[in-house]
């Protein structure tokens, strides 16, 4: 996986294409077998999540003509050598003879382990572990004709574990079209995955294709797993905890007291060298019996539990100490506590990331120091008009964007990590740690901390949901999957 890949639009991606393989049927082949090993790895992996791929599975291919068919057909042979018990149905949407050279020497390949079955035939029956959707792909112009709308509607009505389109589900945003559980966009992120409601969650298979390694003004990216590069080669011999930032948490209430302990466990399991946690006076006792490698900070408190104006002279003194900055999990709203924040973000000297109750426009606007704010959507709306120019802004959601505010040529950046497990109380606390302390290392380089971060915690939540499931688990289980995320290679 490399860093980032550019976004391309189907017809920039069909140009590509044709500039790229220029009718060599040797390098179009070469690239199908590569797809098909990636979609099958793919599939392996994310299988996993519920129970790992059945050992005697019944797989389903829907075949279109071209390089998609060859794809899906293909991915099923590189099952079928894993799997040597599974079973494969294949169905031709516009019939056999109708596949082109490459897909037909696909479908050769797993013709003597596989069935063709009609349309209509009745022979489907309940129970397929997986279809694999490769009837079109980007090059799908609407609308279906009456049999292919048929076969898509049949299927989707079709008990089936796990549904997988090969680069694009067929019929892109139509009513009608495949939906699908995960989408393998094999060489190039077409733009219609950035919205796609039917296309599930996203995965790029990278078959090395010449792609522009350097981001250009206006090109969208997808984030790649290299992205955590720095994080994975061998720290200096001759170093301290001086050397590995020291962010300063600002975070937490009575209300709301686990947002900042989360916030700190994860700022501490990301790598920080120093952590302190400005916090209620009143919880400093039972965090620090849970995390005593931190530095706890007791603040005066409201009559609420919030945090007190007065405590703003103990922060400012911690600012000699640090080197970034973490606002706003767990806050609450109280005004007294708002207004607080507004001073700390306005006085800080150190780069800031601002989150959660945090999020207002009076906050994030306050003062002059470079900043990473997380909103999610609702957050997002209420900020917007606020945004400082040159603010780095992580849009949180099933496919996260990074972007930086009042740049117009600044490209956005995407991630297609993570998944479902993150959608639970205090993923976005465990987030604001991690950039934090990524921050705090690299103050200079807020974007790429924010980058860093959201890919970190993505694919360790695609660990955590492979290991554990994504529904019996809690979201501090997250960061024991954080050391495995920098040991994978790939999505």
């Amino acid at each position: 996986m490399r860093a980032a890949f550019p976004i391309l639009s189907c017809a920039e991606a069909a140009d590509f294409e044709a500039a790229y393989f220029g009718g060599d049927e040797a390098r179009e082949w070469a690239a199908m077998n590569a797809a098909a090993r990636g979609i099958a790895e793919g599939l392996m992996r994310d299988f996993a999540e519920i129970g790992g791929f059945p050992a005697e599975a019944r797989v389903l291919v829907l075949a279109g003509k071209g390089h998609n068919a060859g794809d899906a057909l293909l991915a099923a042979s590189r099952l079928r050598e894993h799997f040597p018990a599974a079973s494969v149905d294949v169905v031709f949407a516009f019939g056999e003879r109708a596949l082109r050279p490459l897909a037909a020497r696909a479908w050769r390949e797993l013709v003597p382990t596989a069935r063709a079955l009609a349309p209509a035939s009745p022979d489907w029956a309940p129970g397929y572990d997986l279809c694999l959707d490769g009837v079109f792909g980007f090059q799908f112009r609407p609308p279906f004709s009456t049999s292919v709308a048929a076969l898509i509607a049949r299927v989707n009505a079709h008990p089936i574990r796990l549904r997988a389109a090969v680069d694009l589900p067929s019929g892109l945003d139509a009513p009608d079209a495949f939906r699908a559980d995960f989408t393998y966009a094999t060489g190039i992120a077409k733009r219609p995955l950035l919205s796609l409601p039917n296309a599930g969650r996203s995965r790029l298979i990278d078959l090395g294709f010449p792609l522009p390694e350097k981001r250009q003004p206006r090109i969208d990216v997808v984030l790649g797993a290299e992205v955590l590069t720095p994080l994975r080669a061998l720290r200096p011999a001759h170093s301290d905890k001086r050397h590995y930032g020291h962010p300063l948490i600002v975070a937490g209430s009575r209300r709301y007291p686990g947002a900042a302990l989360m916030a700190t466990l994860a700022a501490l399991r990301s790598g920080a060298g120093l952590v302190t946690a400005a916090v209620p006076e009143s919880l400093v006792p039972g965090f620090a019996a849970q995390a005593p490698e931190a530095i706890w900070l007791g603040l005066p408190e409201t009559p609420d539990g919030g945090l007190a104006l007065e405590g703003f002279s103990i922060v400012r003194e911690a600012f000699a100490r640090s080197t970034a900055v973490v606002l706003g999990p767990g806050l609450g709203r109280e005004r007294e506590t708002l207004v607080l924040a507004g001073e700390i973000a306005a006085a800080s000297p150190h780069p800031l990331v601002i989150d959660a109750d945090a999020l207002q426009p009076e906050i994030v606007s306050a003062g002059r120091a470079a900043r990473v704010l997380t909103p999610h959507a609702g957050e997002y709306a209420r900020v917007a008009g606020a945004l400082p120019a040159g603010a780095v802004i992580v849009r949180k959601g099933p496919i996260s964007r990074i972007e930086t505010a009042g740049v117009a040529d600044s490209p956005v950046a995407h991630s297609f990590f993570g998944g479902p497990v993150l959608a639970r109380g205090g993923s976005g606390d465990i987030l604001a740690g991690i950039i934090g302390t990524l921050l705090a290392q690299t103050p200079d380089d807020p974007r790429g901390a924010a980058e860093r971060g959201v890919v970190w915690q993505g694919l360790a939540a695609d660990a955590l949901a492979r290991g554990n499931g994504a529904v019996a688990v809690r979201s501090t289980q997250l960061l024991d999957f954080l050391a495995n995320a920098l040991r994978m290679s790939g999505a």
